[in-house]
């Protein structure tokens, strides 16, 4: 798993395949996006607290899931190509491994070059993301895999907005 998670930071694309093809590995893939969380959560421990910790990595898992099931169905439904060739599980896979260099976002807290850090996790997630897409969706394009990325994503924000809205009207008495 730690080769898979390095092979993944290093964007090797023969990484993304092996994951993609071993069904064994959906497990792995939810480790890393749980150990990724707790990183995250602890790099922000400042703002959020514990709760937010917890709540983070709840919703890390959920967000994985989602964020699998969207890219799937934008990718082999509305963007996919003769040699489109998936299914969740594969998605979910290369996403999860994709996530690994957020483990860096840990050092979020430190005065200065925390925020920068993070950020930077945060771009090279986005980056890996898009080529655990382009591996799982057999796209020959990157540009297409940007594609599936950004209307997925747009179509995320929308469900999790609408999500929180009822969330938080439901918590707000009145």
């Amino acid at each position: 798993m730690l080769q898979r998670m390095i092979g993944a930071a290093m964007l090797r694309t023969g990484t993304y395949e092996e994951v993609e093809a071993d069904t064994s590995a959906t497990k792995q893939a939810m480790l890393v996006v749980v150990l990724v969380s707790l990183a995250s959560g602890i790099g922000n421990i400042a703002v959020g607290g514990v709760m937010a910790l917890v709540f983070g990595v709840l919703a890390a898992l959920a967000g994985w899931v989602f964020w699998a099931w969207i890219t799937y169905f934008v990718g082999t439904k509305i963007l996919s190509t003769p040699e489109t060739h998936a299914n969740w599980g594969e998605l979910a896979r290369t996403l999860g491994y994709a996530q690994t260099p957020g483990l860096f976002k840990v050092f979020g807290f430190l005065p200065v070059i925390g925020p920068i850090v993070f950020f930077l996790a945060t771009i090279w997630q986005l980056i890996a993301a898009i080529i655990a897409i382009r591996q799982a969706l057999d796209y020959t394009s990157t540009r297409r895999a940007i594609g599936v990325a950004v209307i997925g994503f747009l179509a995320y924000v929308v469900v999790i907005g609408i999500v929180m809205a009822i969330f938080v009207s439901q918590a707000i008495p009145g």
